[in-house]
């Protein structure tokens, strides 16, 4: 969860509540990484397009290129650059792979940069202070109506004052491509909104910034880095917006990254060299040229061969080296700058005892993470304990126990408080495409399927949980209620071949009603029944159904035959037309549960 401070009204009114992330700050770069393009970003800070923009300046410029150019290291190191230059006015890097939700989504976007800017001088921060007052529902409401109450309004009322300094600066903005949809979950109604996509959230970002940018009152120039995705590639296209955007940046097109991956090498390799004693002739001649060549601009995968030279593993470094460079040889050259990285990624995923098993244990890993309910409490202990078919094996350490450069596992002590991380967005990249992994020991795995697969285990944790001679930990309680968030439950409901019995069913909402999740058990009855039939319910419906009537026990609820009317009462928009059903209904929403 993003971290919450309190920003403090000037005039000693009571403080006002800023939600925002504190943890913003990006990886440094690595040694002199890209200074030409930091160079060339810094005078586009300082001085724009030069003479050619002075009547109508050009307030934002794009930085792109492909997973793993080094995009974000830049970033970092430039904010580092402008801060220590007084030229820094906020940052925010979206990340989809970190613990704080408000790094991975819109939420939190606007109001961190409204309080970066409020640092710059007090006037502006009372004038900020002023605005939450007057507005308190500010934090609820859409990003465009934060813009103009929390960033703009304050800046005209700055623009008023005779004899104010000149603010400037930059504001740098990367991974916007990570962001994740925002979803709202409306706990008084049974019913979810629909599903936002990644790219509607991200073109409402980058709307958001294109209105400060042509506010008169708006001093600062805006910096935004992503991947070269659809949404910004049309976003970005002259043909496609009246507002003049700089010249985007290229770093795959308009600067040639082998200089800085081989400096990178040959100081990595220095220093593996020492840690193994290894002799001054490894590695061998022309393996860092070798490598670069195979990187294609593409800093990620230096890093991760680094990596996994580093980590402990069953095979020697050497060994390992020579298996790169070998796996390398047999790629025909062709003009994709991936190829060499995903046959990098699939070689470490080889390594592991059962590939495909791993790869399902990584991505159910990852979308546990970004749930929304389940990622508070998906804690590496909670995560394997879920997903292991034995919960007194190491089925973890079995499976991804090779696999150290690719994903952050905790050591033990830790691993009750601390979750699963990843080093780069492209693994995921890799893993979900199916024209780059498809032909790799069936390391691609449809969405569904992992989906599936997360219910499969949710389904098998349930069963154990009925049987008195097993217990889990505490904390596994509450994830547990909290997995169903995760998945389509009317997809996995439909597709699962586990066997669940009504003991196991009735167990989980046991659990959910004591962690006050009324709102899932819900959607459980509800989205079980998508897939029967008119006149029959399937057996899972059945055992799902018949277990939450029985355990809420409201009289209006009727417990389901062969030709059960109530879920019939609602038509294709869940709109009710079934008085029986309304009923129900109603004492469900009341909170009418027997505990």
């Amino acid at each position: 969860m993003p971290n919450l401070e309190l920003f403090n009204n000037s005039q000693g009114v009571q403080a006002e509540r800023i939600k925002f992330v504190t943890n913003i700050s990006s990886p440094a770069g690595v040694g002199a990484l890209k200074v030409a393009v930091q160079n060339d970003l810094y005078d586009w800070i300082l001085d724009g397009d030069g003479a050619s923009e002075s009547e109508h300046p050009k307030k934002i410029k794009w930085v792109t290129g492909p997973a793993g150019c080094g995009k974000t290291a830049i970033m970092g190191s430039l904010a580092g650059r402008c801060t220590a230059n007084g030229v820094l006015g906020a940052t925010f890097f979206f990340a989809s792979w970190s613990a704080s939700m408000g790094r991975r989504r819109k939420t939190a976007f606007v109001t961190t940069i409204a309080r970066q800017l409020a640092e710059h001088r007090d006037d502006l921060k009372e004038a900020v202070s002023n605005a939450i007052e007057k507005n308190p529902s500010v934090f609820e409401k859409d990003l465009h109506v934060q813009l103009e109450i929390l960033i703009l309004a304050p800046l005209w009322e700055l623009a008023l004052q005779p004899d104010r300094s000149q603010l400037r600066g930059a504001i740098i903005i990367d991974g916007v491509d990570e962001c994740e949809a925002e979803q709202y979950h409306d706990k008084s109604s049974a019913n979810p909104p629909p599903t936002r996509t990644n790219e509607q959230d991200q073109l409402e970002i980058l709307q958001v910034l294109q209105a400060a940018s042509s506010d008169p009152s708006f001093p600062f120039r805006i910096l935004i880095a992503s991947q070269p995705e659809h949404v910004f590639r049309n976003f970005f296209d002259p043909q496609n917006t009246p507002t003049p955007f700089a010249h985007k940046l290229d770093l795959h097109e308009d600067y040639n990254a082998d200089d800085d991956i081989t400096l990178f090498l040959e100081v990595q390799f220095d220093r593996l060299r020492r840690r193994y004693n290894f002799p001054p002739s490894w590695p061998p001649p022309g393996t860092i040229q070798t490598l670069v060549e195979n990187a294609s601009g593409q800093f990620i995968y230096a890093a991760t061969v680094i990596r996994l030279l580093e980590t402990v593993h069953r095979d020697p470094p050497e060994a390992l080296l020579k298996a790169i460079l070998a796996t390398g040889a047999t790629l025909k050259i062709t003009s994709n700058p991936l190829e060499q990285l995903d046959a990098l990624y699939a070689h470490i995923l080889e390594s592991s005892p059962d590939p495909p098993l791993s790869v399902r244990w990584i991505r159910s890993i990852n979308k546990l993470n970004g749930s929304l309910h389940a990622m508070l409490l998906a804690y590496a202990s909670n995560v394997n304990l879920l997903l292991q078919t034995d919960p007194e094996s190491n089925e973890a350490e079995h499976l991804l126990g090779n696999l150290h450069s690719l994903i952050r596992i905790p050591p033990p002590s830790d691993q009750a408080t601390t979750r699963h991380d990843f080093y780069h967005k492209s693994l995921f990249d890799f893993l979900e495409d199916p024209a780059r992994c498809g032909n790799q020991q069936k390391l691609y795995a449809e969405e569904n399927e992992i989906q599936v697969f997360i219910w499969d285990r949710f389904i098998q944790a349930c069963m154990r949980g009925c049987n008195t001679q097993f217990s889990f930990p505490d904390d596994f309680f509450g994830f547990l209620a909290y997995v169903p968030y995760a998945v389509n439950r009317a997809l996995v409901i439909s597709h699962s071949k586990a066997h669940l019995t009504p003991a196991g069913a009735a167990w989980w909402v046991s659990l959910a009603i004591a962690h006050k999740e009324d709102v899932i058990i819900w959607w459980i009855f509800r989205d079980a029944h998508k897939s029967c039939s008119w006149y029959r319910c399937k057996p899972a419906c059945r055992i799902w159904s018949r277990s939450i009537l029985r355990r809420l026990g409201s009289p209006t609820w009727i417990a389901p035959g062969l030709f059960w009317p109530t879920r019939k009462g609602l038509n294709a928009d869940n709109k009710v037309f079934d008085p029986l059903v309304q009923n129900a209904i109603t004492d469900f929403e009341k909170g009418h549960i027997k505990s």
